[in-house]
């Protein structure tokens, strides 16, 4: 018995250590591996950022980069009325400061570059809470991956609970 435990413990250390070992090579990556962190964006054309960002309604997520610190992750994206729209949820749940870090980043830098279909777009993200769009930015995401539910209020942007980001020009 006691060698069935030295064995397991060894593959619980290796199952560890090889899990640490590819997180810790992901910040050097080319951007992000679906939902694991990565480093900084290495290709794309660097391009002027369009006025409309609509053809991104359809789209699931897109890529970003923090300049400070360098990493980047991927994102789900709303467009509402041209303008685009990136969320972080559940922020005032204890697990989501070992998962959700990426916004407080933006308190001190708030640059980012956006990869999406190759091309990059030096940008910032402009946190709103009181804003005509949130209701109908809610409802978008809703729309897109929580199955149309609709959402009349903007309480959980105000409550801190979502936090809420219009991309800008720098």
């Amino acid at each position: 018995m006691k060698k069935i435990y030295q064995r397991f413990g060894i593959f619980i250390l290796f199952v560890a250590v090889s899990l640490g070992l590819f997180l810790y090579g992901m910040r050097f990556s080319d951007g992000p591996l679906e939902i694991i962190s990565g480093g900084p964006f290495k290709t794309g054309e660097l391009s002027p950022a369009p006025s409309d960002w609509s053809f991104l309604k359809e789209r699931d997520t897109i890529e970003f980069q923090t300049l400070d610190p360098l990493s980047s992750r991927t994102v789900w994206v709303a467009s509402h009325e041209g303008r685009m729209f990136i969320v972080s949820g559940y922020m005032n749940q204890g697990y989501a400061a070992i998962w959700k870090q990426w916004p407080h980043y933006l308190k001190d830098d708030n640059r980012i570059i956006l990869r999406i279909d190759g091309k990059l777009y030096e940008q910032k993200l402009v946190r709103i809470m009181d804003d005509p769009a949130v209701v109908p930015v809610l409802n978008e995401l809703s729309r897109k991956y929580l199955g149309g539910e609709a959402v009349t209020s903007n309480e959980q942007v105000i409550q801190e609970d979502t936090w809420m980001f219009e991309v800008a020009d720098r």
